[in-house]
């Protein structure tokens, strides 16, 4: 995969992903939401800081937050985020908890484009899971997750070959 990240963006400064991306020498912009007035004023800052950079995507992980006009005019059609259900079932911040909870006999992991709804953007991809009966609710997240982690894998790998007039893309 020829993906260059060009710098890492987070609202929790002392997530362990900074310390990942410090060690590869990745740029970081860590920022509490707290230090702005707004959300769309901390985003507005967002879109500022990635001005210099050539970013072609925003890939979302471990974002939780609602994203607003600033990102979403800035980079529109072009911010990807994955959640583990398959949507449009269980959206929200508890899709696991909720899918395990309601006795679904499946789940799933759906990869979309992020628009200003809640888990409503235009699906990329998904695939479903099927719910073992004896599964906790651990045994569901570790199915979900290993299903997250190699389905946005091939999503982006998908996304960078359609990529038109460029050998690499570059995301944050």
């Amino acid at each position: 995969l020829l993906v260059e990240i060009a710098c890492l963006i987070t609202d929790r400064p002392k997530a362990f992903v900074v310390e990942r991306a410090q060690a590869a020498n990745i740029p970081v912009y860590a920022a509490t939401l707290k230090a702005f007035e707004s959300r769309e004023a901390w985003e507005e800052a967002v879109v500022a800081y990635l001005e210099p950079y050539t970013v072609d995507y925003i890939v979302l992980a471990g974002f939780m937050r609602i994203l607003k006009k600033p990102l979403l005019s800035a980079y529109p059609n072009r911010i990807i985020n994955i959640h583990p259900s398959y949507l449009p079932a269980f959206p929200g911040k508890n899709g696991i908890k909720d899918a395990y909870e309601a006795g679904v006999s499946e789940t799933g992991v759906t990869v979309f484009y992020v628009d200003e709804g809640i888990d409503t953007g235009k699906m990329i991809a998904q695939e479903k899971i099927a719910i073992d009966p004896e599964w906790t609710i651990a045994h569901l997240a570790y199915a979900v997750h290993a299903v997250e982690h190699r389905l946005y894998t091939q999503v982006l790998q998908q996304i960078q070959k359609e990529f038109s007039g460029k050998e690499e893309i570059n995301d944050i």
